[in-house]
């Protein structure tokens, strides 16, 4: 399976507004010359929220470029482009229903390897002034999804993305958003995903915590954060 990296996307953390200023590294803009990627992030990227956002199994933020047309539509928004989702890497010819936890791909001469899907949060909503944009992008399915980094290389845009190995068919991002949103009484299939031995660390806690203690997150809060008040 070969898919191609339309953009590559990288934005250094600014503060942004005036009368409720708020830090983000959400504003990304492609480049066109080769960059370093290493195992937290890429080479001229930075995230404001190191808690949530960046390290080791969340390296690479990736979206669907697919997604943009509807998005464009439904939202009004027709000169979207990418890297407005906040992703870094741009995909053509990859969308959550053809992703699986713990692929491995190559991409330039680094590999990397998809550890979750990714969890909207509050800043995409204020970023675009749309109150319940990071719910809409969760209910929707098209979230996109993280990548680790298991070997360290040069990337660039036009670059072809190989598949080089695919563990666990069975769980596409798409299949992990389901569970993690909208089916949270199945119980037996969070603890099967938790189980996957390459599924990101925060996500077999919440599913664990699920399963374990029926204890969820304040999803509330990372869906709409400091946005409640914008």
């Amino acid at each position: 399976m070969n898919a191609n990296l339309l953009s590559i996307n990288v934005g250094l953390p600014r503060t942004l507004g005036d009368a409720k200023p708020w830090t983000s590294g959400f504003l990304k803009e492609s480049v066109t010359e080769p960059l370093w990627l290493g195992t937290t992030n890429l080479e001229g990227d930075g995230q404001a929220d190191r808690v949530h956002h960046g390290g080791p199994h969340k390296a690479v933020c990736v979206y669907a470029a697919a997604h943009y047309p509807e998005w464009r539509r439904t939202l009004q928004k027709p000169d979207l482009i990418w890297g407005d989702f906040g992703e870094n890497f741009t995909v053509e010819n990859l969308i959550e229903t053809e992703v699986c936890i713990g692929d491995t791909w190559n991409v330039g001469s680094a590999t990397v390897q998809v550890s979750q899907p990714r969890q909207p949060c509050w800043k995409l909503a204020r970023r675009w002034q749309i109150k319940d944009l990071a719910l809409q992008v969760q209910q929707s399915g098209r979230t996109g999804w993280y990548f680790r980094v298991l070997v360290e290389g040069l990337v660039q845009r036009a670059m072809p993305l190989t598949l080089v190995e695919r563990s666990h068919p069975e769980w596409t991002i798409a299949e992990a958003n389901r569970i993690m949103h909208h089916d949270k009484h199945d119980r037996d299939a969070a603890a099967r995903l938790a189980a996957l031995p390459t599924l990101s660390p925060s996500w077999k806690t919440t599913l664990t915590n699920r399963v374990e203690k029926h204890v969820e997150p304040d999803a509330d809060m990372r869906l709409e954060g400091e946005s409640r008040s914008s």
